[in-house]
């Protein structure tokens, strides 16, 4: 009789234990301090969130120099870029050191920035029509142009050149897009960074590279026995990136733009990593 008694009361220890830990499951909240939080965190525009977690997340290139290069000693990252993303960390926290810089390649950085891993693409990125579909931009900070990087001793003059040529390029980048356009007869391999690329036409997989001529040029640097040939053909206005919607934090990057620009810290930039002033 009293192992029939105990039996009821044992069943229902159980199941009020369930409840309770099916209840504190439930009600967990969750971080609004990682790059996929949901509920309040999405709805919450990129300023205020940058200014709750205390940094501003910028994508970057870590492999193009004169914009954003890592130097694999001191791991520090360099560049043009990086100057810009440190000067809007000090428009919006108050301290340019109050900055998070995440590589981006061109094939990850939208990913990225949808995400949420990254507040902003800071990383010579060429503001298209297709794009605008995916992200906003703000004002052109950069222009640049798509050239051709090649030995000192090839024959290739230019795109009229490429008949039956192997040239490289980067996934995800406008330059592949562009060159299959403009030398239809060339063969084009795609590689998922610049320094493997740039590696593999020193290796003579390839008889040219393809980008944009401030990026060839940064490549150039490190190894004088190549140069641009064909001039630009193509146009590359450079933006940021912010996720799409965001026109308060579009006003703000065009606001530290135009800052920039007007105060000369722009001239000083380009002057320091360029060599010159712009034009």
């Amino acid at each position: 009789m009293k192992k029939l008694l105990k039996w009821p009361s044992f069943m229902l220890v159980l199941i009020l234990s369930l409840v309770l830990s099916g209840c504190s499951t439930g009600t967990d909240t969750p971080s609004a301090s990682g790059g996929g939080g949901g509920g309040d965190a999405e709805a919450k525009g990129t300023i205020e969130r940058i200014k709750e977690r205390g940094k501003l997340i910028a994508g970057v290139k870590y492999d193009t120099k004169l914009f954003g290069l890592k130097d694999p000693a001191s791991g520090n990252v360099e560049g043009f870029d990086i100057d810009i993303a440190k000067a809007l960390a000090k428009q919006i926290l108050g301290d340019e050191t109050k900055v998070e810089l995440k590589e981006v390649t061109s094939k990850t950085r939208i990913p990225m920035l949808q995400n949420g891993d990254i507040d902003i693409i800071i990383a010579t990125m060429t503001i298209t029509d297709e794009r605008k579909e995916q992200v906003d931009f703000s004002d052109v900070y950069f222009e640049a142009g798509q050239s051709l990087l090649v030995k000192n001793d090839s024959a290739i003059t230019g795109l009229e050149s490429l008949s039956g040529v192997k040239v490289l390029a980067v996934k995800g980048s406008t330059s592949a897009q562009n060159i299959r356009e403009k030398a239809p007869d060339a063969e084009v391999l795609e590689f998922d960074n610049y320094q493997d690329a740039f590696t593999a036409l020193k290796a003579g997989k390839g008889e040219a590279l393809t980008t944009d001529n401030i990026i060839l040029i940064g490549m150039q640097q490190t190894d004088n026995s190549f140069h641009l040939v064909g001039g630009n053909f193509t146009s590359e206005p450079y933006g940021m990136a912010i996720r799409k919607g965001d026109t308060a934090f579009v006003e703000e990057v065009n606001k530290l733009i135009k800052s920039m620009k007007d105060s000369g810290e722009y001239d000083t930039l380009h002057e320091k990593w360029l060599g010159s002033k712009p034009e």
